[in-house]
Formats: C-alpha cells, sequence, structure tokens
C-alpha cells in the first residue's frame, strides 16, 4: 500500500527565519508560517481564523532562504511533509511535542520592493534545484497599487 505525506501552505512569515547549524555543520532554517481562513459562525458572523505552522528546511534550502534575505511579513507558498518531535525540557522535566513541517521546495510570493523583498515573486526553490545566487533575477518589478504595509505581525 503506497502512503502520502504532503503539505501545501500558503502564508505570511510571522518571524525572521532563523538560521543555524547543526553539529556535523548541516544549516537548518526554521521559521513560523501564518495562514488565515474565513467562515461564517452559526449566528451568520463572518469570522477569520489564524493557525501558526512551524517551518523548517535543511542544506541548500536553508542556504537560500538566506541568500535571498527571506523575512518577517513576506508570502510564501511552502510544501513539505509532516514530522512530529519529542523531547524532555530540561528546566521542567516535562515531555515536549511539536509538529513541524519538513520544507521541501517553496516559493517567494511577495513582490520585488514590496516589505523590503530583494527579489521577483514567482521563483521555485526546492531541495534539489542548482540555485545559485548569479541565477537570481536583478529587474525591478512595479508594487502593486493600493498596496497596504500594515502587517498584523
Amino acid at each position: 500500500m503506497a502512503y502520502l505525506n504532503k503539505v501545501m501552505l500558503i502564508g505570511n512569515i510571522g518571524k525572521d527565519p532563523v538560521i543555524s547549524a547543526s553539529a556535523a555543520g548541516r544549516k537548518r532554517v526554521s521559521f513560523s508560517l501564518a495562514t488565515s481562513r474565513r467562515y461564517r459562525d452559526n449566528n451568520g458572523e463572518q469570522k477569520e481564523q489564524t493557525d501558526w505552522h512551524n517551518i523548517v528546511g535543511w542544506g541548500k534550502i536553508a542556504d537560500t532562504m538566506e541568500t535571498l534575505g527571506v523575512h518577517k511579513g513576506m508570502t510564501l507558498y511552502v510544501e513539505g511533509s509532516l514530522t512530529n518531535r519529542s523531547w524532555t525540557d530540561q528546566t521542567t522535566g516535562q515531555k515536549r511535542y511539536s509538529t513541524e513541517v519538513n520544507l521541501d521546495t517553496f516559493q517567494l510570493l511577495t513582490p520585488r520592493g514590496q516589505n523590503g523583498g530583494n527579489f521577483q515573486g514567482g521563483n521555485s526553490y526546492n531541495q534539489s534545484s542548482n540555485y545559485n545566487q548569479a541565477s537570481a533575477p536583478t529587474y525591478d518589478a512595479p508594487a502593486p497599487e493600493g498596496v497596504d504595509d500594515d502587517l498584523p505581525f
């Protein structure tokens, strides 16, 4: 029997991505991604719910995000798989659990020049791509009219 573990999200980065390295020297990027959905409650009132997702990427993905200067407030499409971790908290001794999206590929959706971006949106980067800085777009795209820079985070 075949199994599938696939996650696709579009959302806004909640905090600047954190780049670190493992003891073996492998780069890791981690950040939170906010997704929102609107619905009507039982009284017919429109509500919005925001969910936060922990995203983790390794190796080339981390290098690429660092090179591109991906930061808080940018809109991103991410694709990956769900992973679950558990550990014992050193201070309390309690067992902790975390669900993360292990990033396989991402696409920048924030247009160049908006929110301080250094790149043209619509470029995809994945774990197996041969991305190098010289291939990054170098042209300016006009910012969309009526863009509201007042982000809630």
